[in-house]
C-alpha cells in the first residue's frame, strides 16, 4: 500500500514537472488593423520602423519613392497620438553627391535611456555601396539635427531597432553585402553615447552562412540572442553569454523564412514575439512574401505562430518592425505591397 503510495505521489509530481515544462502561448486579442496613409505620398513605401517617443505617442518612419533605389527616395516620418496617424513628412533627401543623387535605404528609429532620439539611416546607390548615417532629436522629434555621417566601415542598425541593456552603450545589428562576391555577413556595432565613439563585434559564424539584417531577443543582464535573415530558408541564430562582447553557437533553427525581413520583440525573459515570412524562398526574390505571421517563443527557438498578419495567393507583405508600448499594447508595421505601410495592434491575453 504504502508502495502504491509513493509510487502515485511520484506520478502526480512528474505530472506537474511535465506541464510546467510546456509552452504556453498567449492569445492575441483586440486586433486592429489600418494605414498609415490612406493616399501614400510616394509610389513606393517600404522599411518602416517604429518607436514609443512618450506614453501611447510613436514615430514611424520609412523610405518612399518611384522605386526602390530612385533617385527620390527620401525618408518620411508620421506620428501617432489618440489612434491616428499625421501626415507623412519628408524628413531627410536624397544626398547631392558630385552632381548625383544618392537615395536613402532602411531608417531606424530608437530612443536612448538619455532620451536621445535616433533615426539611423543608409544613404548610396544601393546596398553594397551604402555608407550610415543619423539625425539626432532632444524633443521627441520635434527639431533635428543636422545629419552625421558615421565613421568609415560603420553602418548603424542596418534595418531592426538596437538595444540598450547598459545606459549609454547602444548595441546595433548590422550586415553587409560584399560587392565583390556578394557574401552576406552579420556583425555588431556598438555605439557608446558618452564618447559618441563606435566598436564592431564580430560573430563567431564557423558555418558560414549568407546572413543579414539581424533582430535582437534578450533573455538576462548578460544573455543575448540575435535572429538573422538568411538564403537557407531558415532563420540562423547567434547567442552572447557576456552581454554582447562575443558571439557563439551560430547555427539554423527551425523557423523557415523566404530570405526576407524579420523583427521581434523581448516581453519577458521567457516571452518573445517574432514577426516572420514562414514560406520558403522561390524563383524570384518577393516568392514567399505572402504570407506575414506573428510567432511566440518562450526560449527563441522553438517558434510557434499566434495568428497571420496577412495570408493571401499573391501579394508582398514584408520588412516588419514590432514593438510592444508602456500600455502593454503590441504594434507591428509592415510594408503592403510596396504601395502602403500597415499598422496592425493587438492585446495579448
Amino acid at each position: 500500500m504504502i508502495l502504491k503510495f509513493k509510487s502515485l505521489i511520484l506520478l502526480l509530481v512528474l505530472t506537474v514537472l511535465s506541464c510546467s515544462s510546456l509552452q504556453t502561448n498567449p492569445e492575441a486579442v483586440n486586433i486592429t488593423q489600418n494605414y498609415i496613409a490612406e493616399n501614400p505620398v510616394t509610389t513606393v513605401s517600404h522599411a518602416s520602423t517604429l518607436v514609443e517617443i512618450e506614453h501611447n505617442v510613436l514615430l514611424a518612419a520609412w523610405f518612399g519613392g518611384k522605386h526602390e533605389g530612385a533617385k527620390d527616395v527620401s525618408i518620411y516620418i508620421s506620428s501617432y497620438k489618440e489612434k491616428k496617424w499625421s501626415a507623412p513628412k519628408k524628413i531627410i533627401e536624397p544626398l547631392i553627391k558630385d552632381g548625383d543623387a544618392l537615395p536613402c535605404w532602411n531608417p531606424v528609429l530608437f530612443k536612448s535611456k538619455a532620451q536621445n532620439l535616433y533615426l539611423f539611416y543608409k544613404v548610396g546607390k544601393n546596398p553594397r555601396e551604402w555608407f550610415g548615417a543619423m539625425i539626432v532629436s532632444k524633443d521627441n522629434g520635434n527639431t533635428w539635427s543636422e545629419a552625421k555621417y558615421l565613421p568609415k566601415g560603420i553602418l548603424g542598425p542596418i534595418r531592426n531597432k538596437p538595444i540598450e541593456t547598459t545606459p549609454g552603450v547602444i548595441l546595433c545589428g548590422s550586415s553587409t553585402e560584399s560587392i565583390d562576391d556578394n557574401k552576406w555577413r552579420v556583425f555588431i556595432e556598438t555605439y557608446t553615447e558618452a564618447t559618441d565613439s563606435w566598436t564592431i563585434t564580430d560573430i563567431n559564424d564557423r558555418k558560414n552562412f549568407d546572413i543579414i539584417q539581424p533582430t535582437f531577443l534578450v533573455h538576462s543582464a548578460k544573455e543575448i540572442q540575435i535572429l538573422s535573415r538568411s538564403r537557407h530558408n531558415k532563420l540562423i541564430s547567434s547567442r552572447s553569454e557576456d552581454n554582447g562582447k562575443t558571439w557563439q553557437k551560430t547555427d539554423s533553427i527551425s523557423v523557415v523564412n523566404s530570405n526576407s525581413g524579420v523583427d521581434a520583440v523581448t516581453l519577458s525573459d521567457k516571452s518573445f514575439l517574432l514577426v516572420n515570412n514562414p514560406l520558403k524562398m522561390g524563383k524570384d526574390w518577393f516568392n514567399g512574401r505572402n504570407i506575414l505571421d506573428v510567432e511566440y517563443s518562450n526560449d527563441g527557438l522553438s517558434w510557434l505562430k499566434l495568428f497571420d498578419l496577412e495570408n493571401q495567393k499573391e501579394g508582398e507583405f514584408s520588412y516588419p518592425a514590432i514593438i510592444r508600448t508602456s500600455d502593454k499594447k503590441v504594434h507591428v508595421l509592415y510594408t503592403y505591397n510596396r504601395k502602403f505601410i500597415k499598422h496592425t495592434t493587438f492585446d495579448l491575453k
